[in-house]
């Protein structure tokens, strides 16, 4: 059966969200954007492509900072309206330079950094 981006369950914004997680420990690196042009780029290229919302435009994870993000597996939910791409990340995959966006923990009530930068 042949994958078509257009059978994904996309917001009214065209967007639908795309978890990256490492292919080789499962650990969650991020949470971002994705149209049907970026999944269909991200298919094509092996490289993670995400829509940035803030600049209206095409993001190659690692393009400018050489953390790149290169696709070992494309994964689709049970309601088609949410993705898992499983990859291999070069560096940090978090702008805060973290192996992870998700570097804080709620504790007993309290935030704690439990992740410092890599660089």
């Amino acid at each position: 059966m042949n994958f078509d981006p257009a059978s994904l369950k996309y917001d009214e914004k065209g967007l639908i969200p795309a978890i990256a997680q490492d292919a080789d420990n499962g650990d969650v690196l991020m949470m971002a954007w994705m149209n049907a042009e970026a999944v269909a780029r991200t298919l094509d290229t092996r490289r993670v492509t995400y829509w940035s919302r803030s600049r209206q435009a095409f993001w190659i994870k690692g393009e400018t900072s050489g953390h790149v993000q290169n696709l070992v597996e494309f994964r689709v939910d049970c309601d088609r309206d949410c993705l898992l791409v499983r990859v291999t990340q070069t560096g940090p995959a978090c702008h805060t330079n973290r192996r992870s966006c998700f570097y804080t923990s709620v504790q007993d009530g309290d935030e704690v950094e439990i992740m410092a930068p890599m660089i």
